[in-house]
């Protein structure tokens, strides 16, 4: 897996969107970004920010206690 991986573990709603967030705006077009979080909230939260960005959710996956999600910086 390529591009930054950030863990996002412990933080709440609306932090891990907003984290994501200010780490997309420092991308490139074409990087990756892998989100590790642990807020259920964040499976709403993170593709309704990608749908205002027009970021690409690569893929999403739900363990038992952990959410990630890979984006593609458009």
């Amino acid at each position: 897996m390529s591009g930054k991986i950030v863990n996002l573990r412990g933080l709440k709603c609306p932090l891990p969107a907003l984290r994501t967030r200010k780490l997309l705006s420092k991308m490139a077009a074409g990087e990756t970004l892998t989100i590790e979080c642990t807020d259920p909230l964040a499976s709403i939260d993170i593709p309704n920010l990608l749908r205002e960005t027009g970021d690409i959710l690569e893929d999403s996956a739900r363990g038992e206690d952990l959410l990630t999600f890979r984006i593609r910086k458009k």
